[in-house]
């Protein structure tokens, strides 16, 4: 049986730093017949907080699973905790809003078809048709919702109508050449996104062109939650490529796209795995 297989609880947890906040923790679930099988923490000086991953069985531990949250609430407060709790196996629904490129969409859905993806592409949304024939293919339901200025709200209100109705936890944009609404970003669920920069440098459209225009000698990409700032939200992952004089803009957008479909699925899969703990617009990667 693989590890994403088997029950399990995962918290997730930031809070002032103070003395004994891993015996703490740790004894609740030891009191409660829990076995621990992967524990990391942080502590960021600076800021003063500590952050933790706690990943135990759940198979004999002496609260039901749907009764957790309540049961560590208490301990949680006295602690100040910021934290979530989560709860595997489980397949979470995604939604992929695509716009007309295609390698970030075919790489996520072949990691599906070979099950190490460890969520389920529900549904993808596009505002073009193109890559219709690539959901057909893999046998996913694509929805088309054309945007302009003038049906955009329209638009958006459907689409997210939809991904209620199929219970979407979360959206990843894979080269979806539209910015989200306010009204839109607030109701969504976690939204990732994948620039073809290494961010913070290139922000918003043709960063290739700008990149190429500045003479630098590396390239990268990056994947983030979204926020309401444009390509300014928490990092994930990020991944370069070398370059020199001799490449073109179009030998760097061909080393992008390769970059860009490994950095979005790396992120994709340690948000499934609940490896993300964001706080202060930045994040800590528990890998």
């Amino acid at each position: 049986m693989s590890i994403e297989s088997q029950n399990r609880a995962i918290l997730l947890a930031c809070c002032p730093d103070q003395k004994g906040l891993v015996a703490k923790l740790s004894q609740f679930i030891y009191e409660h017949q829990g076995n621990i099988v992967d524990s990391d923490q942080h502590t960021d000086h600076e800021a003063g907080v500590f952050a933790t991953r706690i990943e135990w069985e759940l198979d004999g531990f002496g609260i039901a699973a749907d009764a957790i949250h309540s049961r560590l609430a208490p301990l949680a407060a006295s602690l100040q905790l910021q934290w979530t709790l989560h709860l595997r196996p489980k397949e979470t629904p995604i939604a992929v809003f695509v716009s007309r490129q295609d390698h970030c969409l075919i790489d996520l859905l072949a990691r599906q078809r070979s099950g190490d993806f460890g969520g389920r592409i529900a549904l993808i949304v596009s505002n073009h048709r193109e890559l219709a024939p690539i959901a057909a293919q893999f046998g996913v339901p694509f929805f088309y919702f054309p945007i302009s200025a003038e049906i955009k709200a329209q638009q958006e209100r459907d689409t997210l109508k939809l991904l209620k109705e199929h219970r979407i936890e979360l959206v990843v944009l894979a080269k979806y050449m539209q910015v989200l609404s306010q009204d839109f970003l607030t109701a969504l669920p976690p939204v990732i996104n994948i620039h073809h920069s290494f961010l913070p440098a290139f922000p918003g459209a043709s960063p290739y062109q700008r990149a190429f225009a500045r003479g630098v000698k590396l390239i990268g990409a990056t994947a983030h939650y979204v926020t309401q700032d444009l390509d300014e939200g928490p990092i994930i992952e990020q991944d370069v490529s070398r370059v020199s004089h001799r490449d073109a803009v179009a030998d760097m957008i061909r080393r992008g796209k390769d970059l860009e479909k490994i950095v979005l699925a790396r992120a994709v899969y340690l948000h499934l795995q609940s490896r993300v703990l964001v706080y202060h617009n930045k994040t800590i990667v528990f890998d």
